[in-house]
């Protein structure tokens, strides 16, 4: 699939050097506002159209579009959509802007790829929600749930800085949703500690009772599920019950791409958003087959 990249920052970036290694995907424009930046830099190194025009440069090739990946701003992103969805070009927001279908690898992903606007939720949400999904399903009542995702200050951008109430709203939205649980609480600390912290997540879950054997077979396949697609996720802390609630923690490592291992709130994203570009190719190219295949015995 032919795909643009809308935002040439951290995460722009990031997704960009995995879009360069997929077998499903070509990078047809890299769009942003500032020519010299690194992310530019990078995608011109590359070899990959770049453009300082944004949005506009974008809507301009709709036509030779499969998708576009939208690594801008929450705000930014709703305005986009409303220019894209008219085009019929579908979006895979990395943004918290929650316009579309809620979208974990992991948890939805065959039913979700073809959706015209995935939201890929937060970083936060794709790291620690499938563990809360875990304990929904092998607890029959759980109160609460509380995420706790901490990140190196060099690792995050401007655009996630200013969208933290988006960013704590849809994480907190993607655990109503994958656990059924009605109470859910998302801290984000960005952690200036130097040398930098690797990104990890802990999920606390309120109830009465715990079945510790039980929830852990089903994290580790949980874990073995999100590696196929983020290599990194790495569960640290396994399951534990302690004052009424359980608790457990993963760590992911990045594959260095843009920023070092430490940035794993950019992996575990960006790798999400590429695994669902490519679900969405993959299923496309075997409608396209079968097409054919009637076509030629027609």
């Amino acid at each position: 699939m032919r795909v643009a990249i809308i935002g040439t920052g951290n995460i722009g970036t990031d997704l960009l050097l995995k879009v360069q290694r997929s077998p499903w995907l070509e990078c047809a424009l890299f769009s942003g506002r500032n020519l010299a930046s690194a992310g530019m830099r990078t995608a011109r190194d590359l070899g990959v159209p770049v453009s300082d025009r944004s949005i506009d440069a974008v809507v301009e090739l709709a036509d030779e579009l499969d998708l576009v990946f939208d690594a801008t701003s929450a705000l930014d992103a709703r305005r986009h959509w409303e220019l894209l969805e008219p085009r019929g070009v579908p979006v895979v927001d990395l943004t918290p802007a929650k316009l579309g279908e809620l979208c974990i690898p992991a948890l939805n992903l065959a039913e979700a790829a073809q959706e015209p606007n995935l939201c890929m939720v937060t970083c936060g949400g794709q790291a620690a929600v499938p563990l809360a999904a875990c304990v929904a399903a092998t607890h029959a009542h759980v109160e609460y749930v509380e995420i706790v995702s901490t990140s190196a200050s060099r690792s995050v951008g401007p655009a996630t800085r200013i969208n933290i109430d988006e960013y704590l709203a849809t994480t907190e939205a993607a655990v109503r949703k994958f656990t059924g649980v009605a109470r859910a609480k998302t801290i984000l600390i960005v952690n200036p500690s130097n040398p930098p912290i690797t990104m990890q997540n802990t999920v606390f879950a309120k109830t009465e009772e715990a079945d510790l054997e039980t929830l852990t077979a089903a994290v580790e396949q949980m874990v073995a599920r999100v590696q196929r697609y983020v290599p990194g996720y790495h569960l640290v802390v396994p399951p534990l019950y302690e004052g009424g609630r359980i608790a457990m923690t993963v760590q992911i490592r990045g594959a260095g791409d843009y920023l070092p291992a430490y940035a794993g709130n950019l992996d575990i994203i960006t790798c999400a958003a590429v695994a669902a570009a490519e679900e969405r190719a993959r299923a496309n190219w075997q409608d396209d087959s079968e097409d054919e295949a009637v076509a030629a015995t027609g």
